[in-house]
């Protein structure tokens, strides 16, 4: 058996050479593909589709906008308004913010006659105190529906889940 000098790792003899164990990159990429694609899939057919994740988005938006209504009104001391067409699915916040919802969503205003802009449009106006005009906005899509609903004394806004009628 011949002798290897300083520790040195010998040939394989033969000339056949061994390929390193292990996975590569490319394969190692397609796996966390996949999974990603199969969890985008479970998560869609749990939330009850695309239009599940619509309607969910739309309402948190809303809520978002309306707390930022209710803030802004605080902190510049000054009154500030939410305005929302159901008809036309648009939305307005101070501040230039405004936004759009998808036409296949059904959107309810429920508030104070006396604030409505124009026909058809509904508003919300919150005061320096944080308190507001109160009202609530339901969004709904085929048999389920969320209620953003802001009270009148506190300004609070709440988001929850609620159940379309038949």
């Amino acid at each position: 058996m011949p002798c290897h000098r300083h520790g040195s790792i010998p040939e394989p003899t033969g000339g056949a050479r061994r390929r390193a164990s292990g996975v590569s990159l490319l394969e190692m990429l397609l796996v966390v593909a996949l999974i990603a694609a199969a969890s985008l899939l479970a998560a869609a057919a749990f939330s009850g589709g695309v239009g599940g994740m619509q309607l969910r988005s739309s309402a948190k938006e809303i809520a978002a906008q309306l707390r930022y209504t209710r803030t802004q009104a605080i902190t510049t001391g000054e009154p500030q308004q939410f305005v929302i067409d159901p008809q036309a699915h648009t939305w307005q916040a101070p501040n230039g913010r405004s936004g759009e919802i998808p036409a296949d969503l059904g959107v309810v205003f429920i508030g104070a006659r006396q604030l409505q802009p124009s026909a058809g449009e509904g508003a919300i106006r919150f005061f320096a105190d944080g308190a507001s005009t109160g009202g609530r906005v339901q969004i709904s899509l085929k048999d389920a529906m969320w209620n953003i609903d802001v009270a009148w004394l506190t300004g609070q806004v709440k988001l929850r889940r609620a159940e379309a009628a038949p």
